[in-house]
């Protein structure tokens, strides 16, 4: 299994909900599904200087294959023009 983990920071609430209405459709069409989103409520530590984020999502997926198929599809690569205009995204890999 491997989680894909989002952080993001807010732009424009427009794009970002144009953008949330679509992407769970591309994320399930290689076997995944979203675990949680929300907001963060408090950092503890920055030590790697991260820039500021303000939410965040968790997606799950079988396999690396499917994680990596996903982020590299046509279907999903589609969306980031939207979401380029909604949000600042660091999306990692974990496996567990």
């Amino acid at each position: 299994m491997v989680k894909v983990i989002g952080l993001m920071e807010l732009n424009d609430q427009n794009a970002f909900e144009h953008y949330r209405s679509q992407v769970g459709q591309t994320v399930e069409l290689y076997k995944g599904v979203i675990k949680n989103r929300g907001a963060i409520a408090e950092i503890f530590w920055n030590e790697l200087e991260c820039k500021s984020f303000s939410t965040f999502v968790e997606l799950e997926f079988p396999g690396a294959q499917d994680a990596h198929a996903w982020a590299n599809s046509t279907e999903y690569q589609s969306l980031v023009s939207i979401r380029s205009k909604a949000m600042k995204l660091t999306l990692f890999s974990v496996l567990i």
